[in-house]
C-alpha cells in the first residue's frame, strides 16, 4: 500500500496548489491513500468545513489536525459528524471530534491517530500515555499511521522510537519545515520528524516574510497575514506499507514546486 502524507496545508493558496498538483502526484506515485494535515487550511488559520471539503474534493482522503483544530467554531459539528477528519486524541474529553479513526478501504483497513505534543504547546494529556489508549481503538488494524503535531524534534523522535514496531508510520507536523531524516526504524516503523508544509515557500512558515522579520527586529505585536500571493510548494512523504505485516518497507521524501 502506498500512503502519501502531505505536510500542513496553509491557507487558500496551499489548498489551491494541492488541488493543482495532487491528482498528478497520486497518479505517478500510485497512491492508495492520502493523508493531509489541514489544521491551517482555512484562510487566516484553523480549519473550516469549507476548507476541509476543498481538500477532500482535491484528492485528499483523510485530514488530521493540531493545536489550531478548534480555532474556528463552525468546524465543531463537522468534526463530530465525520470519520475522515480527526483532531488530537489527547485533548480533554468532551472536545469536538475524535482523535483516532479507522477507514475501511475494502481489501484492507487503515487507522489514523492524531496527537499533539506538550513541549512549548498547550497543557494536554501526556501523548505517550494517550497513544496507548488510542491504539486500543484501532480494532486490530495492521496499518496504523500517527500524526504527531509537536514543536520539538526531541519529543517527535522520542515518540518515533516509542512506537517503533507498534505502528506502520509516525510523521511529525506543526513546524512547517521539512526535515531530512526520513527512515525506517528497526522495528519496521516509517518515520520523519516533520513532513513540512504545503503553501507559499517564500514566506516564514506561510506568513509574509516582512511581517515576521519586523516582529523579530522590534518585538512588537503584529498581525500574521498569510503570503497567499507567493508561489507555493508541496512537502510530502510517501510510505510504502506491507499490508500483511503493517510494516513500512520504503519511504520517500517529496518536494514539489
Amino acid at each position: 500500500m502506498n500512503v502519501l502524507v502531505l505536510g500542513d496545508v496553509v491557507s487558500s493558496s496551499g489548498c489551491e496548489f494541492v488541488r493543482k498538483k495532487l491528482p498528478w502526484l497520486k497518479k505517478i506515485k500510485a497512491v492508495d491513500f492520502c493523508i493531509a494535515n489541514g489544521e491551517n487550511s482555512a484562510k487566516g488559520n484553523g480549519v473550516t468545513p469549507g476548507s476541509a471539503e476543498f481538500l477532500f474534493s482535491s484528492g485528499v482522503d483523510f485530514i488530521t489536525g493540531g493545536n489550531h483544530s478548534f480555532r474556528r467554531q463552525e468546524v465543531y459539528s463537522f468534526l463530530d459528524e465525520r470519520d475522515d477528519i480527526i483532531r488530537p486524541f489527547n485533548y480533554p474529553a468532551g472536545a469536538p471530534g475524535k482523535g483516532v479513526s479507522v477507514v475501511d478501504l475494502g481489501r484492507t483497513k487503515i487507522a489514523v491517530i492524531n496527537l499533539v505534543g506538550t513541549m512549548f504547546m498547550e497543557a494536554v494529556e501526556n501523548p505517550f500515555h494517550a497513544v496507548l489508549r488510542a491504539l486500543d481503538e484501532t480494532e486490530g488494524c495492521k496499518t496504523v499511521f500517527v500524526d504527531f503535531h509537536a514543536e520539538t524534534t526531541s519529543e517527535k523522535r522520542a515518540m518515533g522510537f516509542f512506537l517503533d514496531g507498534k505502528v506502520s508510520a509516525v510523521f511529525g507536523t506543526h513546524t512547517h519545515v521539512q526535515t531530512a531524516d526520513e527512515c525506517i526504524l528497526k522495528g519496521g516503523t516509517g518515520y520523519i520528524t516533520d513532513v513540512g508544509m504545503c503553501g507559499p515557500y517564500e514566506s516564514v512558515l506561510g506568513i509574509e516574510k516582512e511581517i515576521i522579520i519586523n516582529k523579530f527586529r522590534t518585538n512588537l505585536p503584529a498581525r500574521f497575514d498569510t503570503a497567499d500571493n507567493n508561489e507555493c510548494s508541496i512537502n510530502a512523504c510517501l510510505f510504502v506499507i506491507d499490508e500483511k505485516s503493517g510494516k513500512c518497507t520504503d519511504i520517500e521524501r517529496i518536494i514539489l514546486f
